[in-house]
């Protein structure tokens, strides 16, 4: 499917950004100067949770049904399934991370995979019980290696939308064996983002938007559109998706100065490494068509950390919060 396969493409190019030069904090950027970094990079587990009730046999979004008798070895291949691990109290229990699992809890673990290069030699080397992975982790000759050894892999559904975050957390959790934390976590984190949203201001105007995904060490700049994940983000935060408004029906487009035109951004939201990897604001508005924007003529520019923006995981708060702050200013 197309859009599997260009999301596939998005998440490697990340992955590969990452590798080279780490997950920023996000912040603000205008005049050119970036925000000071934020808080810590960590993940707030449940206060209380508990052991893992196995075996059980779950369904895994690959069409398979996979039977897991032991989470006492977890290996996460991306640094969204990590998060969830993390979150839902079993880290103690992870033994290895994906080079996207940047958050402080797991920065010392051993690295075994990068999204699209996962080396199965690597995996299997720690004796793994259980292996968490995405629909768009790869190769597929790796993944089926670590099947063919007889490790159970549970490929989760990605999420791409707020309303998808309560599903994602309730298949990982079931996997490990904790169903009622995971009904903990899904009320604790739609709790939290209905907490943000309400701090949107009711009668500030909806400004436009635009999710560019930009990476100047690999000649990568793209206009997100419907598809790009961004959008029920900036719904909540009470923005308009200014890609998807302007007629983008897939998820990016290489970006244009007729798009961006049409388009017609107030503000630009991108993720922090990207920003830095053109040159902070300087560069963004030397990109084609940017500057002439109402958005790059006023260098209003929302960044978001890489290893959080698109995640709809258990931050997704803090992510929403960030957006809110930002487009809005702090104090309501």
């Amino acid at each position: 499917m197309r859009r599997t396969r260009l999301a596939g493409a998005l998440t490697a190019v990340l992955a590969l950004a990452l590798m080279a030069t780490g997950c920023g904090d996000g912040g603000t950027a205008t005049a050119g100067k970036p925000a000071a970094s934020g808080p810590v990079d960590r993940v707030e587990p449940l206060a209380a949770t508990a052991a893992p009730r196995l075996p059980v046999t779950v369904p895994s979004a690959d069409g398979r049904k996979v039977t897991v008798a032991s989470a006492e070895r977890i290996v996460p291949l991306s640094g969204s399934l990590s998060e969830l691990v993390f979150t839902l109290g079993l880290g103690d229990r992870v033994v290895a991370r994906d080079v996207t699992a940047t958050f402080e809890q797991a920065a010392e673990l051993p690295v075994v995979t990068r999204a699209h290069d996962v080396s199965a030699e690597s995996v299997l080397s720690l004796r793994p019980t259980l292996v968490l992975a995405e629909a768009t982790t790869g190769p597929a000759e790796a993944v089926e290696r670590i099947r063919e050894a007889g490790v159970p892999l549970v490929v989760v559904k990605p999420a791409k939308e707020l309303a998808d975050v309560g599903t994602r957390i309730a298949a990982v959790a079931a996997a490990l064996g904790v169903p009622a934390s995971g009904a903990a976590l899904e009320q604790r984190t739609a709790r939290r983002i209905e907490a943000v949203r309400k701090t949107v201001p009711a009668h500030a105007a909806a400004p436009r938007v635009a999710f560019l995904y930009v990476r100047g060490s690999a000649a990568v700049y793209l206009l997100g559109g419907a598809e790009s994940g961004a959008g029920s983000l900036l719904e909540a935060a009470g923005a308009v998706d200014a890609g998807k408004e302007s007629g983008l029906v897939k998820d990016f487009t290489p970006i244009t100065s007729e798009a961006l035109a049409k388009a017609a951004p107030d503000a630009i939201l991108v993720m922090s490494k990207g920003l830095d990897s053109v040159g902070g604001v300087d560069g963004l508005v030397r990109i084609p068509g940017v500057a002439e924007t109402p958005a790059g003529a006023a260098r209003r520019v929302v960044t978001v950390d890489d290893g959080v923006l698109l995640n709809y995981g258990p931050r997704t708060d803090e992510v929403l919060k960030s957006l809110v702050g930002q487009l809005y200013g702090e104090k309501k």
